[in-house]
């Protein structure tokens, strides 16, 4: 699908000032972090530390880092929603120069309790930052930019913690006698970098700026995490993300080792297997934007977890025992067997991953409240370490007393990850009608959207009227309309087996004709009004019944009816091409009923457009302006 509107991709907010200092200060701040967590490693060889001695970093550094997720992140939540979201960013870069600035002395006089203290320091500020990364974007973007703008953030955060690692780890090699201070220079040097990044954010207002802060953190980290369980969608949403960061953390502490284990290479060969993953998130993230129609497009979460239960599974039958050969470079692991099979097994599990959570952090700023967001993504953060921690100790268990290898974890994981998919779409059956719409759209036309963006507004509740044609409108328009969009639909069709749970599972609403059952219309109107009074968008096709030539009937009153108890904006919107389309009655016989001959495949395919024209106001949008408006609309392309 193409949008005729602005012609541009989500490339286009870097070029823009609501954007772009957000988002090079969160990708200098994940750089900083991971510079610094790879620098102590260096410090520790430079130092030439005892094997236990790096052990016991090993295992305090992570403890450390995420022990600030479970004590601040509920307090970080409400800190994020009482306060200006930019000025909040300033703060939080200003402390990092602070903490950079003692990391520096600690490096510079070789002092590990210093710079573990430093790292509890990175992890508050972290804490602090992570609700705020999330809740501005829906502050400064519109719906149908927040699949994008998440994609570039976590297509930065990736290429940044990657960059980062990678930098880390070669300044003691690079500064040899001077490494101490080049590490605490650098540190320092990208602190302010982000600071003065930050300082060109514009003014994000404040979710709740009337909101109290208690700073009890566990009965607020209780209440967070009730928050963020009242919608079901926004809960699974959660759920998903926090899963997303176990599989992540599994396949990212294994790597160290998968690489001289497994693929029988040196460290360079760990890095090239860590770029490939991180590369293929970049990628999958920044996909997302197309792929989904500019729409928060949660029909593809089924495909990334599907995507990557299949590629750990296949990473598991390319390599599943122990390396034959070892101090493998890039290039000798390339020329190596099966090579190719791997290099594409570990960047198509990075790209499903990023199919998989960019809908998803989406999914919960475009449904959670603006004043309750930053406290939701504090819940998040809390479960997200809750996850992280138990996947750490789980593959610790599981190898080391449980004597499991690295593929047999992979595949394990594979597995899990595709059960717990299907029991969080068996939960909310959303995402799994959401992923059916989509393969059912984008097989079937090649769509084009005009005017959508422009008039469907981006908040608070609308009408939307369109000709109907035939049994797909729904899904095409629901595809086209960055919001989620509540259809009226005629009851039979509603009825339709299989179509049926899809409709429902939308929110679709049944209505009959007054002489056929004025009791489902009365509850089909009521229906209507509460949508409505809810601030959501509803779409009527008010002909009442599918076209059978192709050409647009005479709307009926209960459009009118539906405005008189309702006022609220009326946006006229029109399919075309459709008629030539499949499932459409073109071709059936007079009077049949039945849908016309398929014709495949030069009805396979079709081209077909959604236009949308500048809302109407309720008290001058009658049914017969109505007609006329989307016949002009229409045109002549049936």
């Amino acid at each position: 699908m193409a949008y005729e509107d602005q012609g541009h991709s989500q490339f286009a907010l870097l070029r823009q000032r609501r954007f772009l200092p957000f988002f090079v200060t969160q990708c200098l701040g994940a750089f900083n972090d991971n510079v610094f967590r790879q620098a102590i490693i260096g410090l520790l060889f430079w130092m030439q530390a005892t094997p236990t001695q790096r052990t016991l970093y090993a295992a305090l550094a992570p403890a450390i880092f995420i022990l600030p997720y479970f004590l601040f992140s509920a307090t970080a939540g409400q800190i994020a929603e009482k306060l200006e979201k930019s000025r909040l960013i300033r703060i939080t870069t200003t402390m990092e120069i602070a903490i950079m600035s003692l990391a520096a002395l600690a490096f510079a006089l070789q002092a590990l309790p210093l710079l573990l203290l430093a790292l509890f320091l990175t992890g508050v500020q972290s804490t602090l930052f992570g609700p705020v990364k999330y809740s501005i974007l829906p502050a400064v973007l519109r719906p149908e930019e927040l699949t994008g703008g998440n994609g570039l953030v976590e297509m930065g955060t990736s290429v940044s913690i990657l960059a980062g690692m990678i930098a880390g780890g070669m300044i003691f090699e690079l500064a040899g006698a001077h490494g101490t201070l080049a590490a605490g220079a650098a540190l320092v040097a990208l602190a302010v970098a982000g600071n003065l990044a930050s300082r060109m954010i514009p003014p994000a207002g404040a979710g709740a700026p009337q909101l109290r802060i208690r700073w009890n953190p566990l009965p607020e980290t209780v209440a967070v995490l009730r928050l963020a369980r009242r919608q079901l969608a926004v809960r699974n949403a959660v759920l998903g993300v926090s899963w997303f960061w176990f599989v992540g953390t599994v396949f990212a502490t294994q790597l160290p080792d998968y690489a001289p284990l497994v693929l029988g290479g040196s460290n360079t060969l760990y890095v090239f297997a860590l770029a490939l993953f991180s590369i293929g998130t970049g990628v999958g993230s920044m996909l997302c934007e197309k792929l989904s129609l500019r729409t928060v497009e949660i029909g593809l979460v089924p495909l990334g977890a599907l995507g990557m239960s299949a590629f750990l599974l296949d990473l598991y039958f390319a390599q599943p025992g122990a390396a034959t050969v070892s101090g493998l470079d890039v290039a000798g692991f390339l020329r190596q067997p099966g090579s190719g099979r791997i290099v594409l097994d570990l960047t198509g599990i990075g790209l499903f991953a990023g199919f998989f959570v960019v809908p998803l952090f989406a999914l919960i700023q475009s449904r959670t409240p603006a004043g309750e967001l930053s406290r939701v993504i504090g819940a998040l953060n809390i479960q997200n370490a809750g996850f992280v921690v138990a996947a750490s100790l789980l593959c610790l268990t599981l190898r080391t007393w449980a004597g499991w290898s690295i593929p047999q974890l992979f595949l394990a994981l594979a597995v899990a990850n595709t059960l717990v998919a299907l029991w969080i779409f068996s939960i909310v059956p959303e995402f799994a009608m959401r992923f059916l719409s989509w393969v059912l759209v984008r097989a079937l036309y090649r769509l084009r959207v005009r005017g959508v963006e422009q008039h469907v507004p981006d908040k608070g509740p609308a009408l939307l009227v369109c000709n109907h044609v035939s049994y797909m409108d729904a899904l095409l328009l629901a595809a086209s309309i960055p919001r989620p969009v509540r259809f009226v639909m005629y009851y039979r069709i509603f009825n339709i087996p299989v179509m049926s749970w899809i409709f429902r599972t939308a929110g679709a609403i049944p209505i009959a004709g007054a002489r056929e059952d004025p009791a489902l219309l009365q509850r089909a109107l009521d229906a209507v009004d509460a949508a409505l009074a809810a601030g959501e968008l509803v779409c009527i096709f008010p002909e009442g019944a599918l076209t059978r030539d192709g050409e647009i009937a005479t709307f009926k009153s209960g459009v009118e009816r539906i405005l008189q108890r309702r006022p609220v904006p009326v946006v006229p919107m029109a399919l075309r091409g459709m008629w030539a389309s499949m499932w459409s009655r073109r071709g059936a016989a007079p009077g049949s009923g039945r849908l016309g001959r398929m014709r495949v495949p030069r009805r396979f395919r079709a081209r077909v457009q959604v236009v949308a024209d500048a809302p109407l106001d309720a008290a001058t949008a009658t049914a017969q302006t109505l007609e006329a408006q989307v016949r002009v609309l229409r045109g002549d392309a049936a």
